[in-house]
């Protein structure tokens, strides 16, 4: 609970981060959340590769962020384990070293719903220490109820993740 409550506190309190729902409809929705973080370009690039040190392990199959891996090629998987359990959460689909990492599939319960999504997470130098991350996910797929409300949800949690990004970099995790 502790660690949730930083994380929130850690998005309130960041100037730089903005997220927003950019379409959102009855088959699809497409968010967008951009933050500027402290490090290098590659510092940062590399950061994200070490997900399971930063992914918030609420948000997670098994409970811990610890069993993450992301294997940064084409047909690589955004994976965790635990013991004998696995899931696939993302496939990656395209790797530009350093730039972009882009992924195919759907997150948590949206693979139980057979929502099906693009997300990528880019990567720019505003500076020697300055780095730009811009990532984005567009799911779709049928849903009894739209996926309207599901966007919000997903754009809540995705944040958070952006945010957990942020404060590795910064040493606050």
């Amino acid at each position: 609970m502790f660690k949730l409550l930083i994380s929130c506190l850690l998005f309130l309190l960041s100037p730089v981060l903005q997220a927003e729902v950019i379409r959102s409809a009855p088959d699809g929705f497409e968010i967008k959340v951009e933050a500027e973080v402290d490090g290098s370009k590659q510092e940062v690039y590399e950061q994200f590769l070490r997900v399971y040190e930063w992914w918030d392990g609420d948000h997670s199959w098994f409970g811990k962020a610890s069993g993450f891996s992301l294997d940064a090629r084409a047909g690589g998987c955004f994976c965790e384990v635990d013991g004998d359990k696995s899931v696939m959460h993302m496939q990656v689909s395209f790797v530009d070293p350093g730039n972009r990492v882009a992924m195919i599939g759907g997150l948590g319960p949206l693979q139980d719903l057979g929502l099906y999504g693009a997300m990528s997470w880019n990567f720019e130098a505003l500076s020697d220490s300055t780095t730009k991350v811009v990532h984005t996910y567009r799911v779709m797929g049928y849903y009894p109820d739209g996926l309207e409300e599901l966007a919000v949800a997903v754009d809540r949690v995705q944040t958070l993740q952006v945010s957990r990004l942020e404060a590795k970099l910064a040493g606050e995790l």
